[in-house]
């Protein structure tokens, strides 16, 4: 029997029922970015949106949202929960200028004057939060990682990695 995702149930796991709350905020105006595009008209931008579900428990399709970014928006941004190098080399190869993601938690336990022991994925712990480049197939993307505000079950604790919740104000070329 397999859950929801696809993949195999694990032992004893209780499934969070999360559908009720997407549709909330779906009919409270938020776009869904599920292996989709998605678009929204800010201060009169056209920002398209191009969104893969979660990699690290391999939901992203990137097959069904190929194709770069949309040439008649006047800006478009990738979304990816968790930063693995499959994701941001598709969205990089694709032409994406930025790249935003999560997961990491920052590291969740770093080393003072040293940084992130971990990064939750394949992403090497130099970005594990913040923004940097990622480059693939002769293309250069921003990425910007948010270090977020949890913790894993695993380990319910945060050490030289301060939550955050991150404020980008992206502003139009002249």
């Amino acid at each position: 029997r397999h859950g929801l995702n696809g993949n195999a149930p694990a032992v004893g796991a209780v499934h969070n029922p999360w559908e009720g709350m997407r549709d909330a905020f779906d009919a409270a105006g938020w776009v869904d970015l599920t292996n989709t595009r998605g678009r929204l008209k800010l201060d009169g931008y056209e920002i398209a949106f191009t969104g893969l579900d979660d990699p690290h428990i391999k939901r992203d399709r990137y097959d069904k949202v190929l194709g770069g970014p949309e040439k008649d928006a006047d800006l478009s941004l990738a979304v990816v929960h968790a930063p693995y190098l499959r994701a941001l080399d598709a969205f990089t190869a694709d032409g994406y200028p930025l790249i935003l993601a999560g997961h990491t938690h920052g590291g969740q336990l770093c080393i003072p004057f040293y940084g992130a022991l971990v990064t939750n994925c394949d992403l090497d712990t130099d970005r594990v939060k913040g923004l940097s480049r990622h480059r693939a197939e002769g293309n250069t993307s921003y990425l910007h990682v948010s270090a977020g505000c949890g913790t894993n079950r695993y380990t319910p604790v945060r050490f030289a990695c301060p939550p955050e919740a991150t404020l980008l104000t992206l502003t139009p070329r002249d």
